[in-house]
């Protein structure tokens, strides 16, 4: 049986062309994506601003969604829903009203009474507290480690090929964080601890689809010495569209499907991935590659690692013989 193949053989797209419009447009969108997210601010979650913690035993099972739509008519906030243990126990976590501690009192109180009568035999435990230390706390704990694992793996790349190309996957990497964000402060999605969690996911995505196309540039670079940079480039670019192609469609198609018939407590996760998806995709091509350009790389980058080796080979085999 014949193999489908997503992208030709013979394939040869002139990526480069456009590669100054393409850094001058999405470098400035990833830019002002930060500007956004700095003036409009994000719809920070329970993890992040702290608030009421209830734990609720139903006497049978009960559909979450109707349950998080009940809880959400008391005026409340955005309330966050987990399943505990089993159908029948949730963990309801409201935000932290604004006032003294007698406001959120008056929610648990006001929680607990709608529950028991809603749903005859729940039994409601005390409401516990989110401190605001502890989730300022979470919130530095998850930007640093954004921040981290950027610089880790700028210079993780920056040791396995030239610092060229570590500078390159780290202004891979602000691009699509910058998008991202833009994306959340736009929309007001809750930010919680499962979209940081969806944010490492992206970064770890594209990090792959960079190395993968960065490795494959670093091998033509010693394979043409006398080929320019430019449709050397392009050379590396078409030779890994095909597995890039593949990876992206295979895993929109997984995310996709959960983002459609997925439950409502993590479309922000996936919504997050998604898009992710795409932005590295094109990152990795569109950002990623032509910037090595623009930092100097040239057929040149790699000759010398060679010429130690050639150097050193006569002198081995002599001693070996």
């Amino acid at each position: 049986m014949k193999l489908i193949k997503l992208v030709p053989d013979n394939t040869n797209i002139d990526f480069m062309r456009w590669r100054k419009i393409a850094i001058a447009l999405t470098m400035s969108l990833a830019i002002l994506g930060f500007v956004i997210t700095g003036v409009r601010g994000l719809n920070l979650g329970i993890d992040f601003v702290g608030g009421q913690t209830v734990q609720a035993d139903f006497a049978e099972a009960v559909d979450i969604e109707e349950l998080r739509g009940k809880v959400n008519q008391l005026g409340a906030g955005d309330a966050s829903i987990q399943e505990f243990g089993d159908p029948t126990t949730f963990q309801i976590r409201l935000p932290k009203p604004d006032g003294p501690e007698e406001a959120a009192a008056q929610v648990v109180t006001d929680l607990r009474a709608m529950l028991q009568a809603e749903y005859p035999g729940v039994e409601v435990g005390s409401g516990q507290s989110v401190s605001g230390n502890v989730s300022e706390e979470l919130a530095t704990d998850g930007a640093l480690s954004l921040i981290f694992a950027m610089l880790g793996i700028a210079t993780y790349i920056w040791f396995r090929f030239e610092w060229q190309f570590g500078v390159g996957a780290l202004a891979t990497l602000f691009h699509d964080i910058g998008l991202l964000l833009a994306f959340f402060s736009i929309t007001q999605l809750q930010v919680d601890l499962n979209i940081v969690a969806a944010f490492l996911t992206v970064v770890g995505y594209t990090l792959n689809d960079t190395v993968v196309i960065y490795d494959r540039i670093r091998e033509n670079l010693r394979k043409f010495r006398k080929m320019g940079i430019v449709p050397l480039i392009n050379l590396s670019l078409n030779e890994t569209l095909s597995r890039t192609i593949a990876t992206s469609v295979a895993l929109l198609l997984a995310i996709g499907a959960l983002l459609i018939f997925g439950p409502e407590v993590i479309f922000g996760l996936t919504i997050c991935i998604f898009l992710g998806l795409f932005i590295g995709t094109y990152s990795s091509i569109y950002v990623s590659a032509p910037l090595l350009v623009f930092l100097g790389v040239n057929p040149d980058s790699f000759v010398h690692d060679e010429e130690d080796v050639a150097g050193a080979r006569p002198q081995t085999e002599g001693i070996g013989g």
